[in-house]
């Protein structure tokens, strides 16, 4: 049977599980691949954790690109726990992003501009990849 034979066999292929229509990215954090969903309760957490009186005023606050780690953190947590995932921030600020902290800030990026519906790179995060898109000025 063509398929089964060990010279055969291919490297296993990563398919990603988000679905950026729905504004999911996946991230490795901590080893696992995990899902990343700023849903409507997560929105209502950062709102509060930020002192916005609004989206428009969270998503003003995050354009201006200036996030501290902790903010990081909090958004990455939220993200989590809006993907499924049962963490808490004091969790979250323990584990490895994959890529460090500059990894960090792709995913928060990336998944800032898939639930705000425009990018956000003009707010200092650049989730374009090495070589895509932007150039220094």
């Amino acid at each position: 049977m063509r398929g089964y034979g060990a010279e055969e066999r291919a490297e296993p292929m990563t398919v990603s599980r988000a679905n950026r229509h729905r504004g999911e990215v996946e991230a490795v954090i901590d080893g696992e691949r995990r899902i990343l969903c700023l849903t409507l309760g997560a929105l209502a957490e950062l709102e509060t954790a930020f002192g916005a009186e609004s989206l428009t005023d969270l998503a003003a606050r995050f354009a201006g690109g200036r996030l501290k780690s902790a903010d990081l953190t909090r958004i990455l947590a939220c993200g989590l726990r809006g993907g499924g995932n049962r963490l808490s921030d004091a969790d979250v600020a323990e584990m490895a992003v994959e890529g460090g902290v500059a990894g960090a800030a792709k995913v928060v990026g990336e998944l800032l501009a898939v639930t705000f519906g425009a990018p956000m790179v003009e707010a200092g995060l650049d989730t374009s990849r090495p070589g895509e898109g932007r150039t220094s000025p």
